[in-house]
């Protein structure tokens, strides 16, 4: 049998899960200086199985605006190369035969608004997760209710706490995505 304390536990952990997938979608998001996390997660084909590049690879950033990809098997280099054109990140990977280099341009005005637009629909579909486990955890207390096991008080002190940490969390997204756009427009 499920408690109050259960209920706000798994509630909160969930809306945590949300907002730490955000971070890392954002940290995919190109701006204009190198970064290894754009590339990180990208899927190579390494002996007929999808790996992360981060498992095959060392990934270094010796300029702000160059990634340096060092394949831990010289033969995957093609297959990350490939990858990554793939991956449609907007840089062409340059392979030389031991390593990747992958330069990052600069971004236009064009392009810087079109990742603005993509950090938003992530910032919103975090939203929609947070807002969906609030509403789990609501149905979730007043089930409790309506089985004798808490009471009216108990229920009303239950979802005006799920409802201030949803506020919280979603306040969490939304200074992450200001954050993120004053990144990506920075010139």
């Amino acid at each position: 049998m499920e408690t109050l304390d259960a209920v706000m536990l798994d509630a909160l952990d969930k809306m945590e899960k949300s907002c730490a997938l955000l971070k890392e979608q954002f940290s995919g998001l190109r701006t204009g200086k190198a970064s290894p996390a754009l590339v990180e997660n990208v899927s190579v084909i390494y002996y007929g199985a999808p790996t992360r590049l981060r498992d095959l690879a060392s990934i270094s950033t010796p300029e702000p605006r160059l990634i340096v990809i060092n394949a831990f098997d010289p033969s995957s280099l093609r297959d990350i190369e490939k990858a990554i054109l793939a991956a449609n990140l907007g840089v062409t990977p340059m392979n030389d035969g031991r390593v990747i280099r992958v330069p990052i341009p600069e971004l236009n005005e064009e392009r810087r608004k079109e990742i603005v637009k993509v950090a938003r629909r992530h910032a919103e579909d975090a939203r929609i997760s947070v807002r969906n486990v609030r509403r789990d955890a609501n149905e979730a207390i007043k089930a409790m209710q309506k089985d004798g096991r808490i009471g009216e008080d108990e229920r009303e002190q239950a979802l005006g706490n799920v409802q201030k940490e949803t506020d919280a969390h979603i306040a969490r997204i939304d200074e992450d995505l200001k954050a993120k756009e004053a990144e990506v427009m920075a010139v």
